[in-house]
């Protein structure tokens, strides 16, 4: 199975509902200059500042090349003030209590039985200790799913957790999914959602070193994102 088989890019799916809840519950603990800087840490700065300015808060912190779109906007934006509130409840990151605003998926791209001792992606680092079936799915190290996530994390795929086998290629990595009914084009969950996978960032964070506001903002800056209602 080749970890080139597509360099399509996951999508980062941004709900709109859950970032004005964050809006609230960030703005109810006090604080009103929230930071968006990094494209509000992958999450799009245009839509999170409409969404927090029209919560209450009085400003938001901004990289100098978002400063200008903004303001033509007419929003109050602005690269020098020190923000008072936590953006990490904002964007629903783990241990905010507050439901992920970001959504991280892929999709199947093609499935494979292996036989035991079968090798999958660069240097063989997984081989199958019995009859697996394996999954080809879009995203990898060039979209902020790290490397070191290979033979250690899990998606999601139709409710269910698979783990991710091998190494993470630059666009793709590779899913066991045994005997579950999972085919090409289904959908898989890296992160968020309202699923299993919902506070995967945390596990990600554990296993990688980096924090959760560096992962989504590597994520959401690097994927196709969405906004959703």
């Amino acid at each position: 199975m080749s970890p080139t088989a597509s360099s399509s890019l996951p999508r980062a799916l941004v709900s709109k509902e859950a970032l004005r809840s964050g809006a609230e519950a960030v703005l109810a603990r006090g604080g009103s200059v929230i930071d968006l800087r990094a494209d509000a840490w992958g999450h799009g700065v245009v839509e999170a500042a409409r969404i927090v300015l029209d919560a209450g808060a009085s400003a938001v912190l901004v990289d100098q090349v978002d400063l200008a779109p903004l303001t033509e906007l007419g929003m109050q934006a602005t690269c020098n003030a020190s923000p008072d509130a936590d953006s990490s409840i904002l964007f629903g990151l783990p241990g905010s209590g507050v439901r992920p605003a970001l959504r991280l998926t892929g999709a199947v791209l093609s499935t494979k039985p292996l036989d035991i001792g079968d090798g999958v992606s660069y240097g063989y680092l997984y081989r199958a200790s019995r009859r697996t079936r394996v999954a080809l799915v879009t995203g990898g190290y060039a979209q902020g799913i790290v490397r070191s996530l290979g033979n250690r994390a899990h998606v999601e795929i139709r409710g269910g957790l698979h783990p991710i086998v091998g190494r993470v290629a630059m666009d793709v990595c590779v899913v066991e999914i045994g005997d579950a009914l999972i085919e090409e084009g289904d959908e898989v969950t890296y992160f968020g959602g309202d699923g299993p996978a919902a506070q995967h960032l945390a596990e990600w964070s554990s296993i990688t070193g980096l924090t959760a506001a560096e992962l989504v903002t590597v994520a959401g800056m690097n994927a196709r994102r969405e906004h959703t209602a």
